[in-house]
C-alpha cells in the first residue's frame, strides 16, 4: 500500500516538456535554454530521451519575471537567487523589493474616456496634446475598449494641467514646463536617495545581497523614511514660492522694473547624469561654481570668435 501512494505521489507532480513550460510561463523556449546557460534556472530531469521540467521550474521563470520587471538585472537576479538556494532566504529582500516598487503616493489613478477630456480642456480636440501627455505617462492608452479610453495615473497632476489650460496657458507651454520640472525633481530624487543611502542605508545594503535580516530591517525603514521627501519639498517649495512671488510682485510694481529684471536668478535643468559627472569632477559643493564659470568661459570664447571674425571680414571686404 506505501508504495502505491508513493506512485500516486510522484505521478500527482506536474512534468512540462520545454514548449509546455515556455507556454505556462510566458517565457519564450530560448529564453528558457538561456536562463539554463546562465545557472538561472535548475537544469530538468532527463526521462529517455527527453528533458522534463515541474513545477520549480516554473515558479523560477515567474520569478525571474518579477524581478526583471521590477527592474533587476540578470546579474544581480542570480545572486538573489544564488543566496536564496544556499539557504540565507529571500523573504526579507522580496520584502524590500516590494517596498520600494510600491506606490510612492496615497493619489490612486483614475480613468477618463476621450470626450471627458476635450471637454475638460477647452472641447476642442487636440490630437498633439494628447500624444506628448500619452509620452510624458500623463495618460495611458487603455486597448481594446469601444470606446477611446485612458488611465490617469496622476489625476492630481491631470487636474492642475486643465486649471492652467483654463487660466490661459497654452498646452504645448504647459507640456514643455511639465519637462522641465520632471527634470529638475528627479534631480532631487536622485540626490535624496543618496543622500539617504549614505547615511542611512549603507550598513544594511553593504552585502550583496543583503542577508534576509537585513534586507527586511531596511524595508522598515524605507516605509518610515517614504513620506519625507515628498514633506521636504513640499516644505521647500512653499518657502521658494513665497520668496520668488514677492520679489515676481515687487518687480511688476517697481518704476525700474527693467533693470530689476536683470538681475533675477533663473534656473537652468541640468540632466542629473551631467551633475553626477561635475560632482564626481570638482566635489558637490563646487557644482554651482563650475557650472557657472564654464558657462562665462564659453560666453567669453563666443565673443572673442564672434569679434575676431567680423575684423577679418572687415579686412577682407576693405581689400
Amino acid at each position: 500500500m506505501g508504495t502505491g501512494l508513493s506512485e500516486q505521489s510522484a505521478a500527482a507532480q506536474p512534468e512540462y516538456r520545454i514548449e509546455d513550460l515556455a507556454h505556462r510561463s510566458g517565457a519564450t523556449v530560448r529564453t528558457i535554454r538561456a536562463y539554463q546557460d546562465r545557472g538561472l534556472l535548475p537544469r530538468p530531469e532527463r526521462r529517455g530521451r527527453s528533458n522534463v521540467y515541474g513545477d520549480t521550474h516554473l515558479a523560477r521563470l515567474r520569478q525571474i519575471a518579477d524581478l526583471l520587471d521590477r527592474g533587476y538585472t540578470l546579474a544581480s537576479i542570480k545572486e538573489l537567487l544564488e543566496a536564496w538556494d544556499a539557504g540565507r532566504g529571500l523573504g526579507g529582500v522580496l520584502g524590500l523589493v516590494a517596498e520600494v516598487d510600491g506606490p510612492w503616493t496615497d493619489e490612486e489613478a483614475d480613468r477618463i474616456s476621450r470626450a471627458e477630456l476635450d471637454a475638460r480642456f477647452g472641447g476642442t480636440p487636440d490630437e498633439d496634446a494628447v500624444r506628448e501627455a500619452i509620452e510624458l505617462g500623463v495618460l495611458e492608452r487603455i486597448p481594446d475598449r469601444e470606446t477611446e479610453e485612458y488611465l490617469v495615473p496622476s489625476p492630481q497632476e491631470l487636474a492642475v494641467a486643465a486649471e492652467l489650460h483654463a487660466a490661459g496657458v497654452p498646452l504645448s507651454a504647459i507640456t514643455g514646463h511639465l519637462r522641465e520640472l520632471r527634470g529638475q525633481v528627479e534631480h532631487i530624487a536622485a540626490r535624496f536617495l543618496e543622500f539617504t543611502a549614505e547615511h542611512v542605508f549603507a550598513r544594511y545594503l553593504e552585502h550583496r545581497p543583503p542577508t534576509d535580516a537585513d534586507a527586511a530591517e531596511a524595508a522598515t525603514l524605507v516605509r518610515r523614511l517614504r513620506p519625507l521627501a515628498q514633506q521636504t519639498v513640499d516644505a521647500e517649495l512653499a518657502r521658494a514660492m513665497r520668496m520668488f512671488a514677492t520679489r515676481h510682485l515687487q518687480y511688476h510694481l517697481s518704476p525700474d522694473a527693467a533693470v530689476l529684471g536683470d538681475r533675477e536668478p533663473r534656473s537652468v535643468p541640468l540632466p542629473p547624469e551631467t551633475i553626477r559627472a561635475v560632482e564626481r569632477l570638482v566635489g558637490r559643493e563646487n557644482v554651482a561654481a563650475f557650472v557657472t564659470a564654464a558657462a562665462e568661459r564659453e560666453v567669453q570664447t563666443r565673443t572673442l570668435d564672434a569679434l575676431a571674425s567680423n575684423t577679418a571680414n572687415t579686412k577682407q571686404v576693405g581689400q
